[in-house]
């Protein structure tokens, strides 16, 4: 006993402190794995985003952002070996503000050793489904712009590791032509997951752009699992994952058995994977809270492992294991297309979110087009260095585009939060829209002298026909001035409607000619959403009865506005006509004809419906029906416990609505558009409008409150239906931008096993979707994101709107059940939404969709002033453009971004609308002429800039890796680019489907205000 009691004092006396190595290196002749230190941390889902950051409301989910970085950057200094990547730069922002001069310095020194390193790089880590490529640009760009200014850095590695399937526009657009070597995820199909597994194809090189191809090509990573570590390597404080214990005075000492762990481990990912390395995930939602918990064990594998010497291990980051996969010279498998819909479960299809939400995510795209507008007029004014600016809607655009954000997967009280934040900054960019046309609508004469400024208003609630500036009295001989600003590029010829409270009003153009107008009457489906939603959102009722909305065709040219005056007619002399409506009612066996123009639909009377569309300019005349249907959503009580919800559509059975007696029909005609108001049932009704100058007809639908009181889940579905061959083929758009072949129960990848027919077979849209046959194309666009299909050959399908009653058990805990709330209660929420179809010879249909897809993104925008007489528009600039008044940019070509920077540089980016072979007019290269485009001031200088404005293109062009693609014949066709600019001519070339961005330097910017 006595010898025991000795030899253990002598180990005691032995025992001290472990000094670990781990140096990071990579061992060309071992399986290297790479621990990647990182917390995946949500702008909001289950919290809001600022409850995230400061770790409050913890009864929902103990999570605190602030303590991550805290504890990351501290465990960060106490180590140089240690590494750890950041990603949500809204996160970082908030955080970075609030640091010391002391602190800043010791971060930077972090960042320019590689210990931190962003990855992604943007405000949020964006869905992919439901979002617009403008929006995820200027995301992303405001992101970058942020690291390069405080770090001096350029994110080089995409990290989109959680959104729920993954598009196309993410590898080319936001990923190649960011400067990106590599993207990284972890969700995709569970088919197509098992297939890569056997074939070692979950790293590739993917082209996600037909027409750009491999100059836009990026190397990406599927994770073999989540984008967690490998099952027993999770050490966060409460986490049971067995920690080395590597103390030989304690009890269970385990350094082998780990050591053999880790091993195992990765010898299985090894066997899943091609060259000597791979990528562990150390990290999952939300960790590192304490990071001493997670770096402690890493540190000692690290060492552990690399003195048992089977296998090397090291701190790493994605852009290090991208170089290590570069330098190993393989070949890797080609990409194309996208990874849309995602299941991970036969019964799962993540394809419910498209639709989710459909309230905000048409918020957000309107919003998204106002940010558009909003910074072209502030540059047109000159940016002011005080007073209102558009930096607040930015930031809450940029934190929609969250993949809980837009997608609609999110808890109700952070959609509200989200929506909350978009107002405020709506709000603020309201006063620049309205600063900007005062100070345009001034003549140069005037500015410096003390006029009254305009005050201008607008009506963000017009939507819900809602307009108090169009609907006020006009007495004592005022009158209304109405200024309609247009943010294309080329002159715009549209019907304008406001709501009016009188029938006796007259409209003159700005030359005080008066026009043609129409009055037509507003459904009754409009007024109760006007009156219960008005209520709703201001707390009070409209104070005007409107009767009736006023219409009139306006001319706006291009990048500039046209000014139109309302005035009281004379009882005696009204102007607009009133248009004429009749019923339907008790009229049998006769077709009713709706149109002026070109366009004419036809009716059945006796049932309502649409039956022919008929072009007589291009002589298309076909048979078409629309109708309306339900998908009753599953509860998750059969075998399989999987109910419909916020991300998944799991349909039990689809109903057709059809209407409870005869259609209400009402026809309204007038010389400048016909409508039809149909009202199928209490919670369905429409108006579908053809325009007398247009060749394709506006639905507008009213849906909700969807009924659930007999505790059935609806997901409402609209159908166009022709006799079209389509031979299971439709396309849907890539987040706004390329048009995708999709072919029923298909998969490029994998031979796909059937076990959800309907929900397997929807994808995301965003500008539209188009079927063709031998001879004919029907083409439907959209106003905001949805979901949709041809689940039959010659329809189209598109789900509108969803109310349900269980969770799908993805994590956000709460049902899809969202409510609005007036004085007397709460009812389930109303849609009112748009879409348009077209129906085309084949081959012609592309141009209506780029053309009035770029239209439908970005309205005419309308502002409103009273005058007394005619003293306003005596003593004001009525018409202006912002470019060369004989020059428009070409009909294949969109300015998506026009904005002054704070340090007086101007932001450019300029895209091409088509693709390649996609018409046969317009997808060809095409020319801009920066002189013309700013007539007005003198260009010294114009850089190229990457997509989001942090590097030199051609830098960027350097530094780009190449990748060698398996089995692919190396005499690829030479793929277009537009040419560099010549500093005299100032021309910019765009090739199809090209977006270039520039910086431009003037010598002169006039910066007024500032």
């Amino acid at each position: 006993m006595l010898f025991l009691l000795l030899l253990v004092a002598g180990i005691v006396g032995t025992e001290s402190y472990i000094a670990y190595n781990t140096t990071n290196t990579i061992v060309s002749d071992k399986i290297n794995v790479h621990l990647v230190p990182h917390s995946h941390d949500d702008v909001g889902w289950l919290k809001t985003v600022d409850q995230y950051y400061v770790g409050a409301n913890n009864s929902i989910r103990g999570a605190c952002v602030q303590n991550v970085l805290d504890s990351v950057i501290s465990a960060l200094l106490d180590d140089k070996n240690r590494k750890f990547i950041y990603v949500e730069i809204a996160f970082f922002q908030r955080w970075w503000r609030q640091q010391s001069d002391a602190m800043k310095i010791k971060v930077k020194e972090l960042v320019n050793s590689g210990q931190l390193e962003f990855i992604n790089g943007g405000m949020s880590m964006h869905d992919e489904a439901t979002t617009h490529y403008i929006d995820l640009i200027d995301q992303t760009t405001l992101g970058h712009q942020f690291i390069k200014e405080e770090f001096g850095q350029m994110p080089r590695v995409g990290w989109q590791i959680d959104p729920f399937g993954h598009s196309a526009v993410q590898a080319y657009l936001v990923g190649a032509e960011l400067g990106f070597d590599s993207l990284f995820f972890a969700r995709i199909d569970f088919q197509d997951r098992a297939k890569r597994l056997n074939e070692k194809s979950l790293e590739v090189v993917w082209r996600g752009s037909r027409s750009l191809s491999s100059s836009a090509q990026i190397f990406t990573g599927i994770f073999p699992r989540h984008y967690d570590p490998p099952d027993g390597f999770t050490f966060e404080i409460n986490d049971v994952s067995p920690p080395i214990q590597d103390d030989v005075l304690l009890f269970d000492y385990n350094v082998q058995e780990r050591v053999n762990d880790f091993v195992a481990a990765a010898m299985a990912q090894a066997n899943v994977t091609r060259t000597n390395h791979i990528m562990w995930c150390m990290g999952t939602d939300f960790r590192y809270q304490y990071a001493n918990s997670w770096f402690r064990q890493m540190d000692k594998f690290i060492h552990y492992v690399n003195e048992d010497g089977r296998v090397n291990a090291l701190y790493s980051t994605p852009s290090i294991y991208t170089d290590g996969k570069h330098e190993a010279n393989e070949k890797w498998p080609l990409k194309t297309d996208d990874f849309f819909p995602y299941a991970d479960h036969p019964n799962a299809y993540w394809t419910g979110y498209f639709t989710s939400r459909p309230a905000l995510k048409g918020y957000v795209r309107t919003m998204s087009a106002y940010y558009v507008a909003s910074r072209q007029l502030e540059f047109l004014k000159g940016r002011s260095s005080s007073g209102p600016n558009t930096d607040a809607l930015a930031n809450a655009l940029a934190i929609a585009q969250h993949h809980d954000a837009v997608s609609g997967t999110e808890r109700q009280h952070v959609a509200a939060d989200y929506a909350l934040r978009i107002s405020i900054g709506y709000q603020e960019a309201e006063k620049v829209v309205a600063s900007s046309l005062a100070f345009l609508t001034e003549p140069t004469s005037s500015i410096g002298q003390k006029n009254p400024v305009t005050n201008f208003q607008q009506c963000p609630l017009l939507n819900i026909s809602y307009c108090p500036p169009s609907e006020a009295e006009l007495l004592n001989g005022r009158s209304l001035v109405i200024v309609i600003y247009n943010p294309l590029g080329w002159k715009r010829e549209e019907v304008i409607r406001i709501p009016v409270s009188t029938e006796w009003v007259t409209v003159k153009d700005s030359d005080g000619t008066e026009i043609e107008s129409q009055l037509l009457p507003l459904s009754n489906a409009a007024v109760g959403v006007r009156d219960y939603y008005v209520r709703a959102y201001l707390g009070k009722s409209p104070s005007e009865t409107v009767k009736y909305w006023l219409a009139f065709s306006a001319s706006v040219p291009a990048l500039g506005f046209s000014t139109y005056i309302v005035t009281t007619a004379k009882q005696t002399d009204r102007s607009s006509a009133i248009s004429t409506v009749y019923t339907s009612e008790g009229r049998t066996n006769t077709t009713i004809e709706v149109g002026q123009g070109s366009l004419k639909l036809l009716y059945s009377a006796d049932e309502g419906k649409l039956t022919h569309y008929i072009n007589n300019r291009n002589l298309v005349a076909a048979f078409a029906e629309q109708s309306y249907s339900y998908y009753s959503g599953n509860d998750g009580t059969d075998k399989d416990p999987q109910a419909s919800g916020a991300y998944v559509f799991r349909p039990n059975d689809t109903f057709p609505i059809k209407s409870e007696s005869q259609v209400q029909q009402t026809i309204v005609r007038g010389s400048l558009l016909d409508e039809v108001h149909q009202k199928l049932n209490p919670w369905i009704s429409q108006i579908t409008r053809v325009y007398k100058g247009k060749e394709h007809a506006e639905v507008e639908f009213t849906i909700g409150p969807i009924p659930v009181d007999d505790g059935i889940g609806k997901e409402v579905t609209t159908k166009i239906t022709t006799t079209m061959k389509t031979n299971k083929t439709f396309y849907t758009d890539s987040n706004g931008r390329d048009f995708i072949k999709r072919i029923r129960d298909n998969r490029t990848d994998w031979d796909l096993q059937v076990n959800q027919p309907v929900a397997g077979n929807y994808y995301p849209i965003n500008l539209g979707i188009y079927v063709q046959d031998d001879s004919t194309e029907l083409s439907v666009l959209v106003d905001r994101a949805v979901g949709g299909s041809s689940l039959v050959d010659g329809e189209i399908e598109l789900m509108l709107h969803r109310r349900l009653v269980h969770d799908d058990i993805r994590g956000v805990g709460e049902i899809l059940n969202e409510t609005v709330c007036a004085l007397d209660g709460c009812i389930g929420l109303t849609i009112q939404g748009k879409f348009y179809l077209r129906i085309d010879h084949l081959g012609e249909g592309a141009k209506w969709r780029r053309t009035v897809g770029q239209e439908i993104y970005s309205p005419l925008l309308l502002a409103f002033t009273e005058q007394d007489g005619d003293n306003w528009t005596n003593s004001h600039v009525l018409s202006f453009s912002g470019i060369d008044p004989s020059y428009t940019l070409p009909n294949n070509v969109a300015m998506i971004t026009l904005q002054e920077l704070e340090n007086g540089r101007v932001l450019l980016r300029l895209a091409h609308l088509y693709e390649s072979g996609e018409d046969k007019d317009y997808s060809v290269s095409a020319s801009v002429e920066l002189k013309k485009l700013f007539a007005t001031k003198k260009i010294s200088a114009v850089t190229e800039m990457s997509l989001s404005g942090n590097q030199e293109r051609a830098e960027m062009e350097k530094k780009r890796l190449v990748w060698e693609v398996q089995g692919y014949a190396q005499e690829e066709a030479e793929v277009v680019r537009g040419g560099a600019v010549d500093p005299a001519k100032l021309v910019v070339e765009l090739a199809p489907m090209e977006i270039r961005t520039f910086f431009i330097d003037f010598d002169y910017l006039q910066m007024f205000g500032s």
